[in-house]
């Protein structure tokens, strides 16, 4: 009823205009009761236009050619619509445009090349922005998106986190800084930590599951993209800051951000400062007979972090070009790498957590710099058979030394540089899509004593190709994409391992160089992903819609997983790569071919956005074959053998046994292999506006990875299970959140399972207008009911549980 109440009221308004200045539409933007909706944006498809509505409802738009033109209408708690309109010479005038209510929040997806939001998409997407971002917001990406459906974190020691979705983290899922990968090393381990700031981002984006049409084969788990407004689009001045202080690890934040510009020339500017002291966890450290208990902390995750970014843009009649240089510092420690003097007394109850003052360490950590250049551009034509042309261009460099009694002991450095050309025609038998062209380079190099795997140089070049058109009520979806990617290893080393002929259709190994430190040899891949999609949306009732989404995606396996041979700090193992095998107590050259990694995968999305309660039901399937992980080999290797390399000429391996205790100082041996693997699970969320300032969130996520053949993979997230009670009623708002983590006996071979837990958080503010500002103060709690909780998706989960109860006070202010 509501889609022929549009469509009749835009066919009238197209017989009855009345006429105006050439190529122009007018109209009024409405709710389902009639009322206008104030400050609603209307865009042009295609054109560089976009208002917003006055405080009747109404707008206008020019700059219109006669023929077809498509509108975009958003508001804050509607419903997004899209209308298209037959539009004559003379124009449009008097159109009535009606939004529906939505319980749920609905914002556009900026890492899509289409106008759209997350109710338009066959693949669920989730994000967080505006005020529920600025209270989200942690030192750490994972942490921050940690309470999305489908997210979890890699927890390490509240120092690095990245965002874990439906089970798969690390190369699987890709980290963007608007569109383009962050070009750090957090997809290598879990200590590295992910170069983007939470607290400056205007949004965060989290597309659950395969993204590889428009990212490629390292998205075939999803992608986290962080927007900023470091290219502004627009000369509007604005502003926000905020400062903070939170109490279980004496954090203090300061950030800011400015936007403003002049004539057709945009500026940008933020900055940030955060500092923080290891934190404290639940419980007591075991003291001296004659001192007092003290609250235990988790030692070594103290952090401190700044960073700054520039940007500036040339705003064009159809369009903009922009540049930014962005610089991140970062130190922080990396807990469970400290080496005690007394070793027999450094380790305390509660898993690592010591008193103050108790113990002398030699601690450790790590210190990240990144430089970041960034080119976008977004051009749109009026006429010719190209609508849009947008390109994105990144130079990132980033290093990471993690350093031991003062001296550096290993450093990772990754210079990468990537491009993306994406050219959108203009609407054709009802289609809308276009081609992307996408090149990505990434020279790796790890130096030092814990250096696990050698320099790399990964390049890729892909041809992508995406469609879409209405029909009806149904939108189709479509898309394709084929890479080549390249992976050159020139110095692999092999400690005393004969090598030998290696693989079908990829180039061998070549001549090994024997030196004291075993063999040396080149390693060259070429691989050639191929991912295809379909999808529909299916708008069946008014306010509701079904989605469904069918895909194949393949991805080429990275560098760690295929030549990786030495001690991996972080994770406490040793990590040997796929192009090795075990034979025996020992481990050669794989004479088999590197396979791809490919998955099959099916989404289905039930979603009700309109009226007092709203809600969103997905289901998937995932089927990959070849499926690249860790697999425990029931070895061990000495943790500091001379503090060995990868290349010492025998690596000392003793077979496992039931006694942990007989292998201290030694490393459990982990060796990449693949195997095919199911992921599947259930994903709900649901919201009910009890009332005018009460509203009621129910969600849930539930995922099973498993290995076809039997068996689990490990660090699986369990079951969750969450409730929140939100109000906000004028200048006040408030809520209070119980989540339950159940247990986690789904465990893989050797794996420890997790005790179930139940966090409890809260928060209120209060708004308030101080000369031109709007300020806002808040107080937020973690976990008020300090509960000992192990997050069993972190390699940390026996020596790092999550802090303790926590109070955070804060200032925020905007204008």
């Amino acid at each position: 009823m509501f889609r022929r109440t549009m469509i009749a009221s835009a066919i009238a308004a197209s017989l009855l205009a009345s006429p105006l200045l050439a190529e122009t539409i007018s109209g009024v933007v409405t709710d389902e009761n009639g009322q206008p909706v104030v400050g609603a944006a209307v865009t042009v498809i295609g054109e560089n236009q976009r208002v917003t509505t006055d405080a009747n409802g109404r707008f206008s738009v020019t700059a219109v050619n006669p023929g077809e033109a498509e509108l975009h209408i958003e508001a804050r708690r509607f419903a997004h619509r899209n209308v298209r309109l037959d539009v004559p010479e003379q124009g449009l005038s008097d159109i009535s445009l009606t939004l529906l209510s939505s319980t749920i929040e609905v914002i556009d997806i900026k890492a899509s090349p289409f106008h759209a939001s997350a109710t338009e998409s066959s693949l669920p997407v989730s994000v967080l922005a505006g005020d529920a971002l600025k209270m989200r917001q942690a030192a750490t990406l994972g942490e921050t998106l940690k309470y999305e459906v489908g997210v979890h974190s890699n927890f390490y020691g509240n120092v690095t986190s990245s965002p874990i979705i439906r089970g798969l983290d690390g190369p699987r899922v890709l980290i963007t800084q608007n569109g383009l990968d962050a070009g750090d090393a957090s997809r290598i381990g879990p200590d590295h930590s992910v170069a983007s700031e939470t607290s400056t981002a205007s949004q965060i984006e989290v597309l659950r599951g395969p993204a590889t049409l428009f990212y490629g084969s390292g998205a075939i788990g999803g992608v986290v993209n962080v927007v900023d407004e470091r290219i502004p689009t627009d000369t509007t001045t604005r502003a926000e800051w905020m400062v903070q202080g939170e109490s279980v690890n004496n954090e203090k934040l300061a950030s800011g951000s400015l936007a403003s510009g002049v004539d057709n020339i945009g500026l940008y500017i933020d900055g940030f400062w955060r500092d923080n002291d290891s934190y404290d966890i639940p419980g007591f450290a075991e003291a001296e007979p004659d001192d007092d208990a003290v609250k235990g902390r988790v030692d070594n995750t103290a952090a401190t972090a700044k960073g700054f970014t520039l940007g500036g843009s040339y705003l064009l009649d159809n369009g903009f070009i922009g540049l930014s240089y962005g610089r991140l510092d970062r130190e922080y420690g990396i807990p469970g790498h400290a080496h005690d003097d007394h070793e027999e007394d450094s380790h305390a109850e509660e898993g690592h957590a010591e008193p103050d003052g108790h113990g002398a360490e030699e601690q450790v950590y790590a210190d990240l710099a990144q430089n970041r250049y960034q080119l976008l551009s977004e051009l749109n034509f009026s006429s010719g058979i190209i609508r849009a042309v947008n390109t994105k261009l990144a130079f990132t460099d980033y290093q990471h030394s993690e350093i031991e009694g003062g001296e550096i002991g290993t450093t990772f450095k990754n210079r990468s540089h990537e491009a993306r050309l994406e050219v959108l025609h203009r609407t054709f038998a009802d289609w809308r899509g276009g081609l992307s062209l996408h090149y990505k380079f990434s020279d790796f190099e790890a130096l030092g004593e814990e250096a696990f795997t050698p320099p790399s140089e990964t390049e890729m070049l892909a041809l992508g190709w995406v469609e879409e058109r209405h029909i009806g009520n149904w939108l189709l979806q479509l898309g394709a994409r084929i890479e080549r990617v390249t992976l050159d290893a020139p110095a692999v080393l092999l400690p005393e391992l004969e090598t030998h002929g290696h693989d079908e259709g990829n180039e061998a190994p070549g001549h090994a160089d024997e030196t004291e430190h075993g063999s040396v040899f080149a390693v060259k891949q070429h691989f050639s992903p191929v991912s295809v999609s379909a999808g529909t949306v299916w708008d069946f009732a008014d306010g509701y819609n079904l989605g469904l989404s069918v895909s194949h995606a393949q991805r080429a396996p990275s560098a760690a997983e295929l030549v990786s041979f030495g001690p991996h700090i972080s994770t406490a193992s040793y990590e040997i790569g796929a192009l090795f095998v075990q034979d025996g107590d020992e481990f050669v050259v794989n004479s088999q071919a590197i396979a791809l990694e490919k998955s099959n995968n099916l989404d289905l999305t039930l979603r009700k956005f309109s009226g007092d309660t709203g809600f969103v039901f997905n289901a998937f399937y995932n089927r990959i074959n070849n499926y690249y992980y860790q697999q425990n080999t029931g070895l061990f290797a000495e943790e500091h053998a001379e503090e060995e390399h990868v290349a010492e000429p025998e690596m000392p391996v003793v077979p496992a046994d039931e006694h942990a205790d007989e292998h201290a100082g030694e490393m459990p041996v982990y060796l990449f292999t693949t195997a095919d693997v199911i992921l599947h699970g259930l994903e709900a969320q649901y919201i009910w506006q009890i009332n005018d300032p009460f509203k009621l969130t129910l969600q849930g996520d539930y995922i099973r990875a498993r290995l076809q053949d039997g068996g689990d993979l490990p660090r699986t997230p369990p079951l969750r299970l969450a409730a929140e009670l939100a109000y906000q009623q004028d200048a006040l708002s408030a809520d209070i959140r119980a989540t339950r983590y159940f247990k986690q006996d789904k465990v893989a071979e050797l794996e420890q399972p997790t005790d179930g837990y139940t966090l409890v958080d809260a928060s209120v503010s209060y708004r308030f207008e101080l000369g031109m500002q709007e300020l806002t103060v808040y107080l937020k709690g973690q976990n008020l009911t300090d509960q000992q909780a192990r997050v069993h998706s972190s390699f940390l989960k026996d020596v790092a549980p999550l802090p303790g109860r926590s109070l955070a006070l804060g200032l925020r202010g905007r204008f």
